[in-house]
C-alpha cells in the first residue's frame, strides 16, 4: 500500500527537481501515475527534466509541466501555484527540495548568507505559505514534504549557512506539523526528509562516480516513499557509510552538549575526542 496521497491522478510539485533527489522523486511519481510538476531554475535542465521524466511516465508528456522558479521570490512561487491550478485543478503534494551550497564561512561573504538562506530557508517557507492555503480546501489527502538535511541537527563545522538554514527547515517543518494536526478537518500532514550521504551535484559537485559510501536519489526517494506509508515525519535515511543507530548516537551527543553544558560542536573539539571514541565504539 502506498500513501493515499501517492494515487494515480494526483499532483506533485517538486521544487528543484531538475537533478538529485528531486528529479528521481520526479520520476518515480510519473511511474507512479501521478501528474508531476518540475519547479527548477535553468530553461535547458528543466525541458531535458522534462524529456527524462516523461520518458518513463505511462502518461507520457501529459502528465508532466515544467515551469521555472526560483523559490526565493515569492512571486515566482505565485506563479507556479497559478500555473498549476490551470494545468491540474491543484496540488495535492508539495515538496520543497530546492537547495544551494556553495559553501560558506562564519565571519564573511555575507551575500553567500543571503542567498543561502533566500533559497535552503526562505524557499521552503515561502513554498508552505503560497501551496499550503488552497491545499487545506482539497477534499483529497495532501502532502507537504520539506528537505532537510543531518547538517541541520548535528551542525558539523565547516559551511555554518547551510546548517543554520536546515535547521530552520526543521524546526519550521515541525511546527507545520503540529499546526496541521491540530487543524479541525485538515486533510493534510507535513514530512521532514532527512538524507545522508547522496550522489548528487549537490553534495557531489564535479564528480563522475559513486562514491562508495554515498547513496544514489533513487535510494532516497524509495526510502522517502515507504517511510511516507507508514506516517513517518522524520525522515532519516541512512546511507552506504552512516547506519541508523550511529546517526542516533551522533544527535545524542549533540543535544548532550546543552544538557551537559559542553563547549559547542564538542564532538569536534580535541579535549573530548576521547569521550566520543569511546561513546560510539559499540557501533
Amino acid at each position: 500500500m502506498t500513501h493515499p496521497a501517492l494515487s494515480s491522478g494526483s499532483t506533485a510539485v517538486i521544487t528543484g527537481s531538475a537533478s538529485g533527489i528531486g528529479l528521481a522523486t520526479a520520476v518515480q511519481f510519473a511511474k507512479m501515475g501521478l501528474n508531476v510538476v518540475i519547479a527548477d531554475i535553468g530553461a535547458d535542465r528543466l525541458a531535458q527534466a522534462v524529456k527524462t521524466v516523461a520518458a518513463t511516465s505511462a502518461k507520457g508528456a501529459d502528465n508532466v509541466m515544467a515551469h521555472e522558479t526560483d523559490v526565493s521570490k515569492m512571486d515566482d512561487l505565485i506563479a507556479l501555484e497559478a500555473a498549476v491550478q490551470q494545468r491540474f485543478g491543484g496540488t495535492d503534494i508539495l515538496m520543497n527540495n530546492a537547495a544551494v551550497q556553495p559553501g560558506s564561512d562564519m565571519l564573511n561573504k555575507s551575500q553567500t548568507w543571503q542567498r543561502i538562506l533566500d533559497v535552503n530557508l526562505h524557499g521552503v517557507i515561502n513554498g508552505c505559505h503560497v501551496f499550503a492555503p488552497n491545499m487545506l480546501k482539497r477534499k483529497g489527502p495532501c502532502l507537504i514534504i520539506n528537505t532537510g538535511s543531518k547538517q541541520g541537527i548535528t551542525t558539523p563545522p565547516g559551511d555554518p549557512a547551510y546548517n543554520v538554514a536546515k535547521s530552520g527547515v526543521i524546526s519550521f517543518t515541525e511546527a507545520l506539523q503540529h499546526e496541521f494536526r491540530n487543524t479541525d478537518g485538515a486533510n493534510i500532514s507535513a514530512h521532514l526528509l532527512i538524507p545522508g550521504f547522496v550522489y548528487t551535484p549537490l553534495s557531489c559537485p564535479g564528480r563522475t562516480e559513486l562514491p562508495d559510501d554515498a547513496w544514489l536519489p533513487e535510494q532516497i526517494t524509495e526510502f522517502m516513499i515507504a517511510s511516507l506509508e507508514k506516517g513517518d515525519f522524520y525522515i532519516l535515511c541512512p546511507d552506504n557509510d552512516v547506519k541508523r543507530p550511529l546517526d542516533e548516537l551522533r544527535m545524542r551527543w549533540a543535544a548532550d552538549d546543552i544538557i551537559k553544558n559542553r563547549p559547542p560542536l564538542s564532538r569536534w573539539h580535541p579535549d573530548y575526542a576521547d569521550a566520543y571514541a569511546d561513546f560510539i565504539k559499540d557501533i
